[in-house]
């Protein structure tokens, strides 16, 4: 009788544990609008990274990795963090892309992303420091 007991007061209790995430979920909206607190105006991605085929997506992730390094770089060397040198057109990132990484191989872009994540990772720091000053992290 006990452990008939036990056993139902064990399993309200499971049971009322797993509601509490799902109705915590519902309230959870997913939404594609681009909305940001810091620099909110910053400029779209090219269109054609916006509309790369999945088999694809490490072309698009190399220019992101491109275009971090460049920023976190330009950030550190000028020593200024306004909005336009945080977030500054895709123009010179799609072009380092297209000069430099269209013909290579899946693997050697992956291997050209790590490099450019190095490079961003090794300033991280200091242009956060800079970005905090301005206000812009």
């Amino acid at each position: 009788m006990r452990l008939a007991r036990l056993t139902l007061v064990l399993t309200g209790v499971a049971l009322s544990l797993l509601a509490v995430p799902a109705f915590a979920e519902r309230n959870l909206v997913p939404t594609l609008d681009r909305s940001f607190d810091v620099c909110p105006d910053r400029p779209d991605e090219p269109l054609w990274m916006q509309e790369i085929p999945l088999r694809q997506a490490y072309q698009r992730v190399l220019v992101q990795d491109i275009y971090r390094a460049q920023n976190l770089e330009h950030i550190v060397e000028s020593g200024n963090c306004d909005c336009e040198t945080r977030f500054p057109s895709w123009d010179v990132a799609e072009a380092v892309f297209l000069e430099r990484h269209t013909s290579d191989e899946r693997w050697e872009m992956l291997e050209a992303s790590d490099a450019y994540n190095r490079r961003a990772n090794d300033v991280r720091l200091e242009a956060k420091a800079i970005c905090e000053t301005a206000g812009n992290w």
